[in-house]
């Protein structure tokens, strides 16, 4: 996760000396981004063989998918066959996640000899076998993989596919390193001593895939931006009130722009209201 780690996110308050200090603030953020960038923890993990699908990208290449399993990927959130339906004849089925692992493409050879190029996705163990007995979510799921692998390698490829018989794999099984948590640059600050503060997100439009998201927490014993350290990242927001008023760290249900995101701090209602467009779906 790209964090952004920015004081002019803490924009207007009507008040000089909070202004000033925000400047400074915005100068001293960019300086220690500039020292200490921001490091994400991650852990390899060697999947499970599940099964291999061939395809065609550009409608002429050979492709192969391997379908992987581990139980280190987190499983996505429970649906029945009943609730997938709904949701794909819903006008936003893409508010449905599920987790996987794409890896770096890998050449091969394939049986009869020719070259192709083969990409693994790795995906929960139970979650695997949901597919596995469901044609539904099976189709569902390869749709998704597919887009996902296309957006991530700039890739075009054929919803036709075929899975192989006798192959679970092909290639060799790699270890893939995966995203345990992003570690922003205040995560040296102390939070055993600050309180999760109330807030509410808000979909806008609420309806469909939202263009904007807001963000409303509620900060009563803070009177002044000049205290607060946002942080901003494309799933994932983090907030501090100085001193040790208040520590927020949430992940948010859709990828944000954190660069054309702002905010701003009524002093009257010691509200922070935090504006974040959504990146397309």
């Amino acid at each position: 996760m790209t964090t952004t780690t920015d004081g002019s996110l803490l924009s207007t308050e009507v008040n000089e000396e909070d202004a000033l200090y925000e400047q400074l603030l915005l100068q001293a953020a960019k300086e220690m981004q500039s020292q200490v960038p921001t490091t994400q923890e991650s852990k390899q993990i060697r999947p499970q063989p599940g099964f291999c699908v061939k395809t065609k990208m550009s409608g002429i290449e050979k492709v192969f998918v391997n379908i992987c399993r581990s139980d280190q990927i987190p499983p996505p959130p429970d649906l029945s066959e009943e609730g997938l339906v709904t949701l794909l004849e819903s006008e936003d089925p893409t508010g449905y996640r599920i987790p996987m692992s794409l890896g770096e493409p890998h050449a091969e050879v394939d049986n009869s000899g020719n070259g192709c190029t083969a990409y693994d996705i790795v995906i929960n163990s139970k979650f695997y076998n949901k597919i596995q007995k469901n044609k539904l979510f099976m189709e569902f799921f390869m749709t998704i993989g597919f887009e996902g692998l296309e957006n991530k390698y700039n890739l075009e490829l054929s919803r036709e596919w075929r899975m192989l018989k006798n192959r679970k794999f092909l290639g060799c099984i790699a270890e893939q390193n995966i995203r345990t948590k992003s570690r922003p640059v205040i995560q040296e600050l102390d939070s055993s001593t600050c309180v999760e503060p109330e807030y509410t997100i808000a979909a806008e439009p609420a309806d469909g895939h939202p263009s904007f998201l807001v963000a409303e927490i509620s900060l009563p014993k803070a009177d002044s931006a000049g205290l607060l350290l946002l942080d901003l990242g494309e799933d994932r927001i983090v907030l501090w009130a100085r001193p040790d008023l208040y520590h927020l760290d949430i992940y948010i249900p859709y990828n944000i722009v954190p660069e054309e995101s702002g905010s701003q701090f009524n002093r009257n209602t010691r509200v922070l209201t935090i504006t974040m467009p959504v990146q397309p779906a």
